[in-house]
């Protein structure tokens, strides 16, 4: 049975949001009896927190839903960071979370105290990017150990002149710039540059508002920050990223160093959880999930992520279809992990 929307058609309840001049969906149907327009549209509010990196896909998927479906549910898109997400999440407050790292052993069992079950869906791979100010003509590159150097805990109130990293570099004030202990990129970072989760000079102006990160350094000659890709990509005019060197060499953010697995430490999966109680009441979260997933290689892409293989997004339709309940990670955290080593993770779990 189709409805046709526009462009677009609800085919077996998946909403195709791609535009007239995408590629053809790559993701199974479901079997299953689909939710109706009309139950789509008498839903209620799909609410939606978490991770500010995976924001604007979640976001842009709300919008061309609505955009296909004005009299459809509302949706309430916002972010508090991967944490703050998941506190709201296992409290039972959210359908879904974005997140930019695994659900952690202690969210899992937040979770499972109130009786929240949900589907792990991985969507997209960042490059998690370090930038200055366009301005900058010395910072071209950096080592995983000199970005250590300048945020670990001990360069609080020490490591704050750019020559402290390197001789030949300005004797200037470094003005940093990064995300707060809520966010998942905090996390992140601290786990793979630090080597401990959460291991962080304090002495910085943080947000969980990447914008704001983006708009400090753009304001500050002397400024460096860290985010997702997204973000810089969307300012790189006024912003420069800085290639990171692991041991190989410089290597700046791109999607082609992360699928040549060059681009490590700081190429990372990207995550939607789902609330399974929630999908029974409300026929328009099961439809947006749907398309969501029928339709992420697309709009990961506009939006400036590295898109997943079709494989790994029929793998997350299945296991959404089956309501396939945990993590394939098991609460722990994961670094340098590659493309293909998620793509084996979702065969296996």
């Amino acid at each position: 049975m189709n409805i046709t929307l526009g462009k677009l058609s609800l085919t077996l309840g998946l909403l195709t949001l791609l535009t007239s001049c995408s590629a053809p969906s790559q993701t199974p149907r479901a079997d299953n009896a689909p939710p109706d327009l009309e139950a789509i549209t008498n839903s209620p509010t799909v609410t939606i927190d978490g991770s500010s990196t995976v924001y604007p896909i979640t976001d842009e998927m709300a919008k061309r839903f609505k955009q296909e479906i004005p009299e459809g549910p509302e949706f309430s898109v916002s972010f508090s960071g991967t944490g703050g997400g998941f506190k709201k999440f296992c409290a039972g407050e959210t359908d879904i979370s974005d997140a930019s790292r695994p659900i952690t052993i202690a969210e899992m069992e937040a979770c499972q105290a109130n009786g929240i079950e949900y589907i792990e869906l991985p969507i997209a791979f960042d490059a998690l990017t370090v930038v200055v100010n366009g301005e900058n003509t010395w910072a071209n590159n950096m080592t995983v150990d000199e970005l250590k150097q300048l945020w670990e805990p001990a360069a609080e109130g020490v490591v704050t002149r750019w020559n402290q990293i390197r001789p030949d570099w300005p004797d200037e004030a470094i003005a940093l710039y990064g995300p707060g202990e809520d966010s998942g990129t905090f996390d992140y970072f601290t786990e793979v540059i630090i080597g401990e989760d959460g291991a962080s000079r304090t002495d910085y102006t943080s947000s969980e508002d990447d914008d704001e990160l983006v708009q400090g350094v753009k304001d500050d000659p002397n400024a460096l920050a860290y985010f997702g890709f997204a973000y810089y990509r969307d300012a790189q005019g006024s912003l420069k990223a800085v290639a990171v060197d692991s041991g190989n060499g410089p290597t700046y953010p791109s999607g082609e160093a992360i699928r040549s697995n060059e681009y490590q430490p700081l190429s990372r999966p990207l995550f939607i959880y789902v609330n399974v109680g929630k999908l029974d009441d409300n026929p328009a979260l099961v439809a947006f999930v749907e398309a969501y997933l029928d339709n992420a290689r697309t709009v990961v892409d506009d939006v400036g992520y590295e898109p997943l293989p079709n494989e790994a997004y029929a793998i997350a339709i299945g296991n959404f279809l089956e309501r396939k309940v945990g993590s394939m990670f098991d609460g722990k955290a994961q670094s340098d992990l590659t493309i293909e080593e998620l793509l084996e993770k979702e065969r296996a779990f």
